[in-house]
Parts: C-alpha cells; sequence; structure tokens
C-alpha cells in the first residue's frame, strides 16, 4: 500500500499512518512470553516508571514491521534502534526522557494483550500534543519525527489492576 502523501507531509500535517491488525493476537502473545524475562526496570522515577528491553533480539518481528513500513514510506528504511517498553499500573515514561533524533520514522507496534483506557502514546512537536495513539493491541503506528518532535507514555492508572502495555518501539532512518 503506497499512501497519496508524503513523509513531509505527514509530518507538517502532524499526522501518522496507523496499520490495524498489524501482527495477530497469537504472535504478540508468543513475542510478550519471549520478551517477559528479558525486561529491567528503569530506576530513575523523575523520567519514568517501566520496564525496558534497549536492544530487544527480535529480528523476524523487526523484519516483519520493516516490510510493513517501508511501501507506506515509499523509500528503503535501515533500522537504527529499537526497544521494548512495558507499563503496568502506576507507571509512565516522560516526553524528557524521550531521545533526540534527527528526522527519523518512528514505528509503534502494541504488543499489549488488551486496551487499556487512557494509556496513550502521545507525540508532541513544540511541547504541544499533536497525536495521540491509544492503546489497540496488534495496532503499528508510523510516526515521522525530527528534533523538533518528542514523545511520552502516558500513566497507566492504578484503577485498571492486571492491566499491562508492552509496546515495541523501532526508529527507522
Amino acid at each position: 500500500m503506497v499512501l497519496p502523501v508524503s513523509l513531509d507531509e505527514l509530518l507538517a500535517t502532524r499526522s501518522a499512518v496507523i496499520v490495524p491488525d498489524a501482527i495477530g493476537r497469537d504472535v504478540a502473545a508468543a513475542v510478550r512470553a519471549r520478551l517477559a524475562p528479558q525486561l529491567v526496570r528503569y530506576p530513575l522515577v523523575d523520567r519514568g516508571s517501566y520496564a525496558a528491553i534497549t536492544d530487544p533480539r527480535e529480528p523476524e518481528l523487526l523484519a516483519a514491521v520493516a516490510r510493513i513500513v517501508t511501501p507506506v514510506t515509499g523509500r528503503a528504511l535501515t533500522l537504527v534502534a529499537s526497544r521494548v517498553l512495558r507499563l503496568e499500573p502506576g507507571d509512565y515514561l516522560l516526553a524528557r526522557h524521550d531521545p533526540v533524533r534527527e528526522r527519523a520514522i518512528e514505528v509503534v507496534l502494541d504488543l499489549s494483550p488488551a486496551s487499556v483506557p487512557g494509556a496513550e502514546v502521545h507525540y508532541r512537536q513544540h511541547g504541544q500534543v499533536f497525536l495521540r495513539i491509544p492503546t489497540v493491541p496488534g495496532s503499528l503506528a508510523i510516526v515521522p519525527t525530527n528534533p523538533t518532535v518528542s514523545c511520552n507514555h502516558t500513566y497507566v492508572s492504578k484503577l485498571h489492576a492486571g492491566a499491562g502495555v508492552m509496546r515495541l518501539i523501532a526508529v527507522f532512518r
């Protein structure tokens, strides 16, 4: 699928491409099971409270993500970074903790077992939220970024006991 807009137009209009059902529930469950033992708690609560894997060893999953993203963007892309985040009730990730990057394509693959109300990814430009991505298991969001764009993962309410959000974040250039 090739979209009738360019990545520059997406960024200018503060848009993203959302691919629903990019992976199946069975695949997501298998990935969660493989990754869960590798997660490490992030220790600096002034930046975030979450568990993460800084370089997940999931070559098949990352290749599948690249196969989805390449025709949407219309260009050959190279994976430059990836990480997995897990947020449970009481967890969050602040925008100031987000690494500053050059122009890139950030992909958020939702590996969560179920939707969690209010657990969103917020993209900001010059501090203002311009894009909200809700927790939708199996979905994939493609967001063009630049140095003026930051990202945060909102607080997962303690009212949702037992809830969990897991996301693969992949950055391409």
